[in-house]
C-alpha cells in the first residue's frame, strides 16, 4: 500500500503560482500511476490531473489545462503539481492518490491533503 503526504499549499493571490508535492512511500511507487484531486467547500472531490508510472503520459481536467503541470520523480518517490495562473476557483484542499494503470479509479488511502487558497 502506498502512503502519501501532501505539502506545499498556501495562500496566494490570483495569478500567482504554487507547487504542491506528494511524498509517497511504498515498494511499488515507481510502477504506480498517480493523480491529484481537490475538494472545495461544499463540493465533491474532483479530478485535477494524473500521470502514468513513467511520467510519459499526463491528463488534466479542462479547468486546469494550460495552467497546471503534473510531474513525478520516481527516484524521490514524489509527485508534483505546478500550479500557475491561479484563480479563486482553484481554492480547495488538494490530495494525491495512487491510481490504477488505466487511470479510472484511485487505490489505497488518501493523504491529509494540503490547503490551497487563492485570493482575488
Amino acid at each position: 500500500q502506498v502512503q502519501l503526504v501532501e505539502s506545499g499549499g498556501g495562500l496566494v493571490q490570483a495569478g500567482g503560482s504554487l507547487r504542491l508535492s506528494c511524498a509517497a512511500s511504498g515498494r511499488t511507487f515507481s510502477s504506480t500511476a498517480m493523480g491529484w484531486f481537490r475538494q472545495a467547500p461544499g463540493k465533491e472531490r474532483e479530478f485535477v490531473a494524473s500521470i502514468n508510472w513513467s511520467g510519459g503520459s499526463t491528463y488534466y481536467a479542462d479547468s486546469v489545462k494550460g495552467r497546471f503541470t503534473i510531474s513525478r520523480d520516481n527516484a524521490k518517490n514524489t509527485v508534483y503539481l505546478q500550479m500557475n495562473s491561479l484563480k479563486p476557483e482553484d481554492t480547495a484542499v488538494y490530495y494525491c492518490a495512487a491510481m490504477n494503470p488505466s487511470l479510472t479509479r484511485t487505490r489505497g488511502s488518501w493523504g491529509q491533503g494540503t490547503q490551497v487558497t487563492v485570493s482575488s
